[in-house]
Order: structure tokens, then C-alpha cells, then sequence
């Protein structure tokens, strides 16, 4: 069985697409191959990184990586998944021959204000709900 291609986007690539190809490589990696690029890709945001780390997913070598450039490659994806707010999801260019394009709207990790501890509690819940959309992707998506 050949796997569906899913590529999750987000503007900087350094937080909420991290975090959703990570979890759709752990929860489903027998049905889908996952990627995630970004409209302006940045640096890894080291406490997406540190959260992660918390539940044993380790993103730290992840490289941030440019939707274009998976476009003048011309790669072709199943899914395409916004993980961004909807302003910053209209921004995100059309791939050819995609068969579903997704939108999931999530708070930007990298927007949050406050201390180091409440910014990693927030950035707990962004990551759980991320993990939840995935689960309920995968069992939507994985019939063949």
C-alpha cells in the first residue's frame, strides 16, 4: 500500500508544522508520509523543542524548511494541512494535484507573552490539541 504524502504548513515552520509531522510520523506512519514547511521558514523555537522532549519526541535536529521550495520541486502531497491562523493559511500557495487541502487553526507558540513556565504550559496545550487533530486525522483518513 503506497502512503498518502501530507505536507503541514504553518508561517515560520518552527513550532505548530513541527509538531503535527512529528506526531503523524509516531501515531501514523503505516498509512502517511509527513512534511512540513513553511511561508517564511525561521529557526526552531527551542521551547516547541523543549515540549516536545517532554512526551519523548525529540525535533531538535529538524531543519526548517520553505513551502516553495517543495513547489519548484514539484512535489505533490495528498493533504495539504494549515496548522496557522486563518489570515496566515490564505498566504499559503496552491500545490497542483492536491487532493484535500485542510485548515487547522492553532495559537502561534512564538506570539505568546509571559514568563518561561506559562509559555511552556501554553505550549503544552497547543501540542496536545496538535496531537489530538492528528489522532483524529489519522483515523479519518487511514482507510484505504
Amino acid at each position: 500500500m503506497e502512503k498518502k504524502k501530507v505536507l503541514f504548513v504553518c508561517v515560520h515552520n518552527s513550532a505548530r508544522s513541527q509538531m503535527a509531522e512529528a506526531f503523524l510520523r509516531q501515531i501514523g506512519d503505516r498509512y502517511f508520509e509527513a512534511e512540513s514547511a513553511g511561508i517564511e521558514p525561521g529557526k526552531l523555537n527551542p521551547l516547541v523543542v523543549e515540549s516536545m522532549g517532554e512526551i519523548g519526541i525529540d525535533i531538535s535536529r529538524n531543519r526548517t524548511k520553505d513551502v516553495f521550495d517543495f513547489i519548484k520541486a514539484g512535489k505533490r502531497f495528498h493533504y495539504v494541512v494549515t496548522v496557522c491562523d486563518e489570515a496566515s493559511a490564505e498566504r499559503c500557495p496552491i500545490f497542483p494535484g492536491i487532493t484535500e487541502r485542510l485548515r487547522w487553526s492553532f495559537a502561534d507558540p512564538s506570539a505568546l507573552t509571559g514568563t518561561r513556565e506559562e509559555n511552556l504550559a501554553r505550549i503544552a496545550e497547543i501540542r496536545d490539541a496538535i496531537r489530538q487533530s492528528v489522532q483524529q486525522f489519522v483515523s479519518e483518513y487511514s482507510a484505504p
